[in-house]
């Protein structure tokens, strides 16, 4: 049976990326291309390799709301 990948908000994916089944992405991602991902990524960082491993934490989001 297959398991569903769940991508986050502003996530960016390289190309020739490979997505296991049941991985999740947080949200603010840059996956590199050519990367192999086995593990949810979590917030905030980017992963690159095979299999992919964190390269480095990104500052969160931060938007503006006009009141």
């Amino acid at each position: 049976m297959t398991k569903p990948i769940i991508i986050g908000d502003d996530v960016w994916i390289g190309g020739n990326v490979t997505i296991i089944g049941g991985v999740s992405t947080g949200n603010n991602v840059i996956v590199a291309a050519g990367a192999v991902v086995v593990e949810d990524v979590p917030d905030n960082c980017i992963v690159a390799g095979v299999p992919a491993k964190l390269i480095k934490k990104l500052p969160p989001i931060v938007t503006k709301h006009e009141d």
